[in-house]
């Protein structure tokens, strides 16, 4: 799978298979893997965030700028499991763990209100004040027990997107 231009393995798809919890099949998979070569421009076995822009589901996203960082770089299994978490198929708790990662923005294993409020910002724009965004957080964070300076786990996020009652069902289409 090292070369895009390469064609895949009954092996490489049952290796994606399992690197993304056999979320998508291996028609889907197939798919993905044409879809990425399209995207690697190069053929350099990885996708640039440039080329990523291409997919207009993710060239429309509010958050562009943390998505971009996210993805950038991505061979074709990471490309898979970084897409399995828009799936239908995907549990709740694969979604919250993308999320997280979305809002954790140094990476550090836990979000800080500086974290969230940084992302907030790249996805809310205008629509609403910095201090207004604050405000928001602060009683989201209150409501579930936790303070501005409180650093927050995978466990933590789940609990306050538990009793926010935020839906995950966004799935981007394979096709």
């Amino acid at each position: 799978m090292g070369n895009t231009s390469s064609m895949l393995t009954q092996y490489d798809i049952e290796e994606v298979q399992e690197h993304c919890n056999k979320l998508f099949s291996q028609q889907e998979i197939v798919s993905l893997f044409q879809k990425f070569c399209q995207l690697d421009r190069n053929s350099k076995g990885f996708i640039s965030a440039d080329e990523f822009l291409s997919v207009p589901e993710f060239a429309m996203n509010p958050l562009p700028q943390r998505l971009l960082k996210m993805v950038d770089g991505l061979n074709f299994k990471d490309f898979v499991a970084f897409l399995s978490a828009f799936s239908a198929k995907a549990s709740l708790h694969h979604k919250i763990e993308f999320i997280f990662k979305l809002y954790d923005v140094d990476c550090n294993g836990k979000v800080s209100f500086n974290d969230i409020i940084e992302v907030l910002g790249d996805s809310s724009n205008s629509f609403i004040s910095d201090e207004q965004r604050e405000q928001v957080l602060c009683q989201l964070l209150q409501e579930a027990g936790y303070t501005r300076n409180s650093l927050l786990t995978l466990d933590d996020c789940i609990k306050v997107l538990d009793k926010s009652g935020i839906r995950m069902d966004v799935e981007v289409p394979v096709d």
